[in-house]
């Protein structure tokens, strides 16, 4: 028999294959993203049954095949279950899954990754903020962790600290305003907008979702961040489609 690997992890998706298997996607600590079958897990005895379902965090034993793993056990860690019977912000939950799927890559370490997720998850089951808010939170975070972020602390024409009054799509970067001119496409930042920027990209995990805005910040928030997912993401997320009323 091959040898038995133990990752932690969440399950990202799930499919049925065959009669009675699963196909799973999970993002782990140790191996960043693998596939891995559950074979058997759809029958009704099965010991993996309940076990499979996406959001499920869980201490896993896999064993390595030729293109894929195999699950021989999981113990779950947390289940998620209030978030599977939330319409709204289980739609949210594939969302925030479906990013993490398109940032993770096997045999690179996802530490941060599933730290960030997890902690985004129980942020949707507290509801002491909006989920549109944790949305964007999620989404500036993760485009941190990947190294995609621009500098909210600098001007990115001239490198001075102060007087940061845009954010410049052209440049991808806050800009002074003595460095703005009418050829960028820009966003006006507020004092409040700027120190929310900054806050998320810096702040410690416990820490991130742990605050929330007006009306006007929240806009300001919303149109710079769907501005730098334009530039950071190259594909159409399917399940983003579900969060249209809440797209600004």
């Amino acid at each position: 028999m091959a040898e038995v690997i133990n990752v932690t992890g969440i399950i990202l998706s799930s499919m049925p294959v065959g009669e009675s298997d699963r196909r799973i996607v999970i993002l782990t600590k140790e191996l960043g993203k693998i596939s891995a079958f559950a074979k058997g897990a759809r029958r009704p005895n099965s010991s993996l049954i309940g076990l499979t379902r996406p959001f499920i965090f869980a201490d896993f034993e896999v064993y390595r095949g030729r293109n894929s793993y195999t699950i021989y056990k999981a113990v779950a860690k947390e289940y998620f279950e209030k978030l599977v019977t939330d319409l709204d912000a289980v739609c949210y939950g594939y969302y925030f899954a479906e990013i993490a799927d398109y940032y993770s890559r096997e045999n690179l370490e996802a530490k941060e990754l599933i730290n960030l997720l997890y902690v985004s998850l129980k942020a949707l089951l507290k509801e002491q903020i909006p989920n549109a808010l944790i949305r964007y939170i999620y989404e500036l975070r993760m485009i941190a962790i990947n190294g995609e972020c621009p500098d909210f602390f600098s001007c990115r024409k001239c490198g001075k600290e102060d007087n940061l009054l845009f954010y410049a799509k052209d440049l991808n970067g806050v800009v002074c305003g003595d460095c703005i001119t009418e050829s960028f496409a820009s966003v006006r930042l507020s004092k409040d907008a700027l120190y929310t920027l900054q806050y998320i990209v810096t702040s410690p995990l416990n820490k991130l979702y742990t605050f929330t805005l007006n009306d006007e910040t929240f806009r300001i928030i919303a149109s710079v961040i769907n501005r730098l997912e334009d530039i950071c993401f190259d594909k159409k997320f399917k399940s983003k489609d579900m969060l249209l009323e809440e797209i600004l």
